[in-house]
């Protein structure tokens, strides 16, 4: 009887081309760090990826925090009502927007809308061969393309992140407010019970490695495309489903090394 080998070697190829895009993606991100040194090459460039990758993606950051703040507290006051204190409310959406939803969410935002940019330029810029003719120049591409884009993500989120994490409470406060579920003191005296300043550095770290996350996963799958525009297509959604993968994978893992 004859087994076929087909399967096995299926999954053969997947791991081979899984374990290489790990290791190109690495190096990618290696070498983007090592160039930091070269502040000439990213410098100039800086400002204005902030403004693409950065400041335009206030809006929708700050959208989706804001109702998920609103719609959190509307959720915990009715599911307390007669059962817990109402300023356990204040301290369910202050503690759940700081740890988890603020960095998280706005981190899965960004790597729709960032991610997608990213890789959808670079691949682009692949299959024009734009790159090609940089690294003909002698101009190294990761270091003129790429590392900017990283800078400018690690720089310019956490601030993104605490303005969707004070919009989110402040969503919150606002809900309950006008809809007579608390009062302002039973929230503000939630938000205060039990706060320490570390979960607003435990909030910025999560949100620099994701950044990081980003910036360097869409770079990849962008930068190493082969094809036409049909690939590009296909670079850009991939970049944003493994993004958004790893990110959460590295969410748990975050979230057992800072706090376990």
């Amino acid at each position: 009887m004859l087994v076929s080998l087909a399967p096995v070697q299926a999954v053969g190829r997947g791991t081979l081309r899984s374990v290489e895009a790990v290791g190109r993606a690495g190096y990618l991100g290696l070498d983007a760090l090592r160039a930091l040194r070269k502040v000439g090459l990213w410098a100039p460039h800086l400002l204005p990826q902030m403004a693409r990758i950065g400041v335009e993606s206030v809006p929708i950051a700050l959208f989706i925090a804001t109702f998920t703040g609103v719609v959190l507290a509307l959720q915990a006051s009715y599911t307390f009502t007669g059962a817990v204190p109402l300023y356990f409310v204040g301290t369910l959406v202050g503690k759940t927007m700081i740890l988890e939803l603020g960095p998280v969410l706005t981190g899965l935002a960004l790597s729709g809308r960032v991610g997608a940019n990213i890789a959808a330029e670079l691949g682009t810029m692949r299959v024009t061969e734009q790159i090609d003719a940089l690294e003909v120049m002698g101009v190294n591409a990761l270091n003129y393309l790429v590392l900017p884009k990283v800078v400018a993500a690690v720089f310019f989120y956490p601030f993104i992140v605490l303005l969707a994490m004070f919009l989110g409470i402040f969503g919150g406060w606002v809900s309950g407010f006008m809809t007579g579920l608390f009062t302002s003191d039973n929230f503000i005296e939630g938000i205060r019970l039990d706060f320490h300043p570390y979960l607003i550095r435990y909030a910025l770290i999560k949100t620099m490695v994701f950044a990081f996350v980003i910036a360097t996963i869409p770079s990849y799958f962008g930068f190493y495309v082969k094809g036409g525009s049909l690939e590009v297509g296909r670079a850009s959604t991939q970049s944003v489903v493994w993004t958004s993968i790893v990110i959460i994978l590295l969410n748990y893992f975050l979230t057992q090394m800072l706090l376990g």
